[in-house]
């Protein structure tokens, strides 16, 4: 199988990740999976432009993601799957796709989040897509950047709601 981590990061591709996350897993392709920023040219420019030159980077609906990671079409390469949200991760998981660690990164806040950590927010739905994904049997971690020590996310979650 080719997924070698599986991040959630509502920046998506930046520096902790273009830079840090990609040379210490030796990433060679980034996958962002999200039906809505298939469709934003400007977002996609962006991500572009943010890949790190050597890495090759997707930019695919669910569907189109699950379908391409099952068909083995990644097997030979070292992928790096980034979503902003649980829910594109649990969708993939439910289509299939075996996803056994999930590494939650930073998620904005807003007027109707929870704080979890100093950089992760959560809402309702979001914790709601955690607990169905814990139930499937993937791990959650935390882990901002790879020198910080790996923390139970489930075990942050219960802490806070």
């Amino acid at each position: 199988m080719s997924i070698t981590a599986v991040r959630i990061d509502g920046r998506l591709i930046h520096g902790q990740v273009a830079n840090l996350w990609t040379t210490k897993l030796g990433i060679s392709r980034i996958m962002v999976v999200d039906d809505s920023v298939t469709t934003n040219a400007i977002e996609k420019s962006g991500l572009k432009l943010a890949t790190p030159a050597g890495v090759k980077l997707s930019i695919l609906s669910i569907e189109k993601a699950a379908a391409n990671i099952l068909a083995g079409k990644y097997d030979s390469q070292r992928l790096l799957i980034i979503a902003k949200k649980p829910d594109r991760l649990l969708k993939l998981v439910e289509l299939g796709v075996p996803i056994k660690k999930i590494n939650v990164g930073n998620m904005s806040q807003s007027d109707e989040s929870k704080s979890i950590t100093r950089s992760i927010n959560v809402l309702e739905e979001d914790i709601e897509n955690f607990k169905q994904l814990n139930e499937k049997g993937v791990e959650l971690v935390s882990q901002m950047v790879p020198s910080d020590r790996e923390e139970n996310f489930i075990g942050l979650l219960k802490q806070h709601i």
